[in-house]
């Protein structure tokens, strides 16, 4: 298990291309690297990241947003095959709640704060928060937090399926840290067929789904770590899992 902290406080974590760029290029070291098995990613006590840098041209083409460097953080983003952990306190707004929810499991403190403030600067969410809301929350009410750019809370996002845990303030980041090493401790292969195997769900239809497990289960069945496994079930013993 490995933690990857955003720490720009002079901008509130803000994600502008540098920092960006920089968590991209360490998630992608971390992921090409036989440890750590899963990735925590994390801000400070009091912001998780405070969105995109607001600094910029106040005019832009019609084409700058498709040719903007930003949207290629998301595609690496993405493309990271080990589970991934946000684990939040304070505020995760705009681009830094597109973070949080785009990663596979989500721990924040009781107090933290979430949003998509982005049609209260004359745009709209760019980091795939409109599409991330909707499969979990369904047209109405992602349409009412975009629309509006409201807030909302840790406790209203694990009601709707968005936050895995809420915490106290003083063990947000133990429990996510906490999250990560039990998956951690699981079978690497199987935990990054298995992220492959729920993100198809949001992508296929469900007949299509099914072969995409089926063939992503039949792929576990030829690892040593599954032999393992049981080997270790039948003996009563911990599994020693060597990714392989």
């Amino acid at each position: 298990m490995a933690v990857v902290r955003i720490d720009r406080p002079e901008a509130r974590n803000a994600l502008g291309q540098a920092l960006a760029d920089d968590l991209a290029a360490a998630l992608e070291r971390l992921d090409g690297d036989d440890q750590p098995r899963c990735i925590v990613i994390a801000g400070s006590d009091d912001v998780f990241a405070s969105g995109a840098e607001l600094r910029g041209p106040s005019e832009r083409g019609p084409q700058a947003g498709a040719q903007h460097p930003s949207a290629a953080f998301w595609q690496r983003l993405a493309a990271i095959s080990k589970p991934l952990v946000s684990a939040v306190s304070g505020w995760a707004l705009g681009s830094g709640c597109e973070l949080a929810l785009a990663c596979d499991m989500c721990v924040a403190a009781e107090r933290s704060q979430f949003g998509l403030p982005e049609t209260t600067l004359g745009i709209i969410p760019g980091g795939g928060g409109t599409q991330q809301l909707a499969r979990v929350l369904g047209k109405q009410r992602t349409m009412e937090l975009v629309l509006t750019g409201r807030r909302f809370s840790a406790e209203q996002a694990h009601a709707w399926g968005l936050v895995n845990r809420v915490t106290r303030k003083a063990d947000w980041l133990q429990q996510a840290t906490d999250l990560a090493e039990e998956v951690a401790a699981r079978a690497p292969i199987a935990t990054r067929l298995g992220k492959q195997a729920v993100l198809a769900a949001e992508q296929l239809s469900l007949a299509d789904g099914l072969e995409a497990e089926r063939r992503l289960f039949e792929r576990t069945m030829t690892t040593e770590d599954r032999i393992e496994g049981l080997e270790a079930l039948l003996e009563g013993r911990p599994p020693d899992f060597k990714g392989r």
